[in-house]
């Protein structure tokens, strides 16, 4: 049997005005989730439609030093 590669997660946190956090609140209350949850979806919508975008070069100006360089 192969064991399957344990998952990790890492712990985020911020802040939220106590405003914010009543309004979370009152909308996981109203559709029957958690504010984690909530979250978690938000994140995860926002990571799906960004996934295609191109990762950006960074522009490096011709006064920049070239130590390191191999070319």
């Amino acid at each position: 049997m192969v064991t399957r590669k344990k998952i990790r997660y890492k712990r985020i946190s911020f802040k939220i005005t106590s405003n914010q956090k009543e309004i979370i609140r009152t909308y996981c209350k109203s559709r029957k989730t958690t504010p984690i949850k909530l979250f978690k979806k938000a994140v995860k919508f926002y990571m799906e439609k960004n996934q295609a975008m191109p990762k950006q070069d960074y522009h490096i100006s011709k006064n920049q030093l070239k130590l390191f360089d191999l070319d």
